[in-house]
């Protein structure tokens, strides 16, 4: 989040509904919830003790069984992830290869470089043709600034459905065809 965001996020407001975000009516409780939490019965899944929802939440906090049991819940989950994320370029945020700021998009390299480093000579490798499978993350381009207005005017995603290892003057002629198409 930026900050004037964040600032307008952490606002006092009046409450809101969690699905809708309309505006609660002041003082209107769901007495009929209430009362349904009052009366159903349920387990604890550490001790297998019966009480009422309403009760869970203390014993929960004092029972030491049921807080093994989420910690062997949170210790199988985080264990082994479903999939490397190391085999997954990160096609999504750059860094300037001028100054090491990080986290810009595509466009908002570009725009960076446009306003910082306009003027800059030193050959860099473009961060984002290095991500692409065609790519070499050694080659220096000679001219950065004239390399990203040529090649980067287009975000690849917007474009590119899901494979990147085409051709990128197939991919470029495709990109071509469809923005005519499309005016």
């Amino acid at each position: 989040f930026c900050t004037p965001c964040l600032q307008e996020c952490l606002k006092p407001k009046k409450p809101v509904c969690g699905v809708c975000r309309s505006t609660l009516s002041p003082g209107s409780r769901a007495l009929d919830l209430e009362k349904q939490i009052e009366t159903t019965e349920t387990t604890c899944n550490g001790c297998n003790k019966k009480m009422y929802l309403s009760k869970m939440r203390s014993h929960a906090a004092s029972c030491s069984k049921y807080q093994n049991y989420i910690m062997e819940g949170v210790k199988a989950v985080t264990k082994e992830p479903l999939h490397s994320t190391r085999s997954f370029p990160n096609r999504f945020t750059f860094p300037c290869p001028y100054c090491s700021e990080k986290n810009f998009d595509q466009e908002g390299l570009v725009e960076h470089c446009k306003a910082l480093h306009s003027m800059d000579a030193k050959q860099v490798v473009c961060p984002i043709c290095a991500s692409m499978p065609w790519g070499d993350p050694n080659y220096r381009s000679a001219n950065f600034m004239e390399h990203l207005q040529r090649r980067h005017r287009f975000s690849y995603d917007t474009f590119v459905v899901g494979d990147y290892d085409a051709d990128e003057d197939d991919m470029m002629a495709q990109v071509l065809m469809r923005s005519l198409r499309e005016k």
